[in-house]
């Protein structure tokens, strides 16, 4: 008797050991019937589409190959026709995310590399400020302005002695050339191409042995010119000076102190007249030039010529600029 008690136990707990598992398929079964039927009427359709519910997805299977986030994946799909979109937004997913309210909106470029750039700061376009007008409203050429740059003057004379018949041919014998602080920087005695037939020593100082070592007319006259180049050259009827030499001097920078009316007013003269550098420098400075039997020095008349030039600079200058901007 008590072997059927325990055989009929253990028939009644197999059934009832296997009868929820039948249960549980049914339910299953059912459940997945329902889930079908929602799902067909697209009321599950946003629950579908949750990156929950796509673990076999092969976006997700990448991002966790390549170390990404495993508790909230990436749902960003990529255009595979714009590659450089695709590199931003795989490059995005290492920064953190901030909120716009916090932080600032800066507009960060990516180029084809995947790298970011920073945008640059915009450069300041101004002109620098310009030089203020003066009071007067003169401004003196950087070419003519003797006190910005005094080594542009230099102060020429030239003696000349006689050759051919009865000494009618003028040549160059002797150049001085003077600065505007009245140094000397040339001072040569020249000998003539020519034989000399009249020394004119009277006034030009010049007697035999001077030429005797003298420098070639030739030699002499390159280095002359070379001192004369892009220089304001001042002289007393300085147009002799230039034809002994065979040189023209540009108009603009060549100052003769015969034909400035500014110098024969201050010294009393007709505005016209053209007065000698021994009178101007007499009714100007007082001082005698040119005196003795020793005939004339191109070395005091250069620097004679140079300091009657100064007496009158700054008006001269004045009125050589508004003639040449009238013209």
């Amino acid at each position: 008797m008590s072997d059927l008690i325990i055989n009929l136990c253990s028939s009644d707990g197999s059934s009832q050991r296997s009868n929820p598992a039948g249960n549980k398929k049914k339910k299953n079964k059912f459940f997945k019937k329902k889930m079908q039927f929602l799902a067909s009427k697209g009321y599950l359709k946003d629950k579908q589409n949750h990156p929950r519910h796509k673990k076999n997805s092969k976006h997700d299977q990448t991002s966790c190959q390549n170390g990404g986030p495993k508790k909230f994946p990436c749902t960003v799909t990529h255009d595979k026709s714009l590659p450089h979109l695709a590199n931003a937004a795989s490059a995005s997913r290492s920064l953190p995310s901030t909120s716009s309210h916090i932080l600032p909106s800066v507009n960060v470029t990516v180029n084809s590399k995947g790298s970011h750039e920073m945008p640059k700061k915009p450069v300041d376009t101004k002109p620098a400020p310009g030089p203020k007008p003066s009071v007067s409203g003169y401004h003196k050429p950087a070419a003519t302005s003797a006190a910005g740059n005094p080594t542009k003057y230099l102060a020429i004379d030239c003696e000349m002695v006689g050759c051919g018949p009865k000494g009618r041919i003028n040549q160059l014998a002797r150049c001085s050339i003077v600065s505007y602080e009245g140094d000397v920087v040339f001072d040569k005695f020249i000998k003539p191409s020519m034989p000399v037939t009249d020394y004119r020593t009277r006034w030009s100082g010049i007697r035999p042995r001077d030429l005797n070592k003298a420098t070639l007319f030739s030699e002499a006259r390159k280095e002359i010119l070379r001192l004369l180049m892009g220089k304001v050259v001042i002289g007393h009827a300085i147009h002799n000076d230039f034809k002994a030499l065979g040189y023209t001097h540009p108009s603009v920078l060549t100052r003769d102190t015969s034909r400035i009316p500014l110098l024969n007013l201050k010294a009393g003269f007709a505005e016209n007249d053209c007065a000698s550098l021994k009178r101007l420098t007499k009714a100007i400075f007082n001082r005698d030039i040119q005196t003795g039997k020793k005939g004339h020095s191109s070395v005091e008349d250069a620097k004679a010529t140079m300091e009657l030039y100064k007496v009158v600079e700054e008006q001269w200058e004045r009125t050589l600029l508004s003639k040449s901007m009238a013209t």
